[in-house]
């Protein structure tokens, strides 16, 4: 039995997450990170920065790297 006060079935999203509400979550966490660049020192911006960066360079060349070897195999 659906107990739903307000008249919601599970077909009304398609019973998949709503691509509304992350896109909201995803904006205010933007602006919870830019807030907090724009409160800090610039050395210290330009370091994090620099620390992402090379994070998701060394993220993007493994997982070139595991998908080349990964299918060469089948």
């Amino acid at each position: 039995m659906n107990n739903c006060t307000h008249n919601c079935s599970p077909t009304v999203h398609g019973g998949g997450s709503d691509p509304v509400l992350f896109l909201v979550v995803a904006l205010l966490l933007l602006g919870v990170v830019l807030g907090t660049v724009a409160h800090a020192p610039l050395g210290f911006s330009l370091a994090a920065a620099a620390v992402i960066a090379a994070w998701l360079g060394v993220f993007a060349l493994r997982e070139r790297h595991g998908r080349r070897r990964h299918t060469s195999t089948h």
